[in-house]
């Protein structure tokens, strides 16, 4: 699975940054880093609920394998703002990958990401359906497909969708502060379904 930033280049995250990043609160971290983008300590502890010192420490982790850094520029005596690394990452590493340990993390990090997702998922659902003139501006929608395809077909499809998201990514960078921006998450998921049709 590739955690897509923009049209950047990718790194296979290796079995360090796999370590680094096997912890609920770390994927957490940056997770709000890769959607709200630039944050604080104290503001990611808001977030979180958990302490500054707690964000701070885990920060200090991501940074270390250049998952995230810090903005010198933006920050003070008092507080340092950090921002995710603007390489796109995959968890697909073969050398990493090759570990039962690494396996294991990287089981742990993408139960985290995908549960944040489906989480955030559900809450739009359940809010646009309390306020349902909220959103009624096409701005959002959820889609699913049932198609019978080829592997080739699908690796082409794959390949269209996501020179479509990188397209969009790429010209909305830079433009991160405008005020009539907000975060939006896209989610493109395209897998073979399992033989027996089981869905858990």
């Amino acid at each position: 699975m590739t955690e897509q930033t923009t049209v950047r280049e990718d790194r296979k995250l290796d079995a360090g940054a796999l370590r680094a990043l096997a912890h609920p609160l770390r994927v957490q971290l940056f997770d709000i880093l890769s959607q709200y983008g630039p944050q604080t300590a104290s503001s990611l502890a808001e977030r979180t609920g958990e302490s500054s010192g707690s964000t701070s420490y885990h920060l200090r982790a991501l940074a270390k394998q250049e998952l995230i850094r810090e903005i010198p520029e933006r920050g003070s005596a008092r507080e340092r703002w950090w921002e995710r690394s603007d390489k796109s990452v995959s968890f697909d590493s073969p050398e990493a990958l090759a570990s039962p340990g690494i396996r294991s993390a990287t089981q742990l990090i993408m139960t985290e990401f995908l549960g944040r997702r489906q989480q955030q998922l559900m809450r739009h659902v359940s809010e646009s359906i309390a306020a349902p003139d909220k959103d009624d501006d096409g701005s959002a929608m959820i889609s699913t497909a049932n198609i019978h395809l080829t592997r080739a077909q699908a690796r082409d499809m794959i390949v269209r969708l996501s020179a479509i998201v990188d397209e969009v990514a790429a010209g909305a960078r830079g433009h991160e502060e405008d005020p009539d921006r907000l975060p939006f998450t896209v989610r493109v998921d395209v897998f073979a379904l399992p033989e027996d049709g089981d869905g858990r």
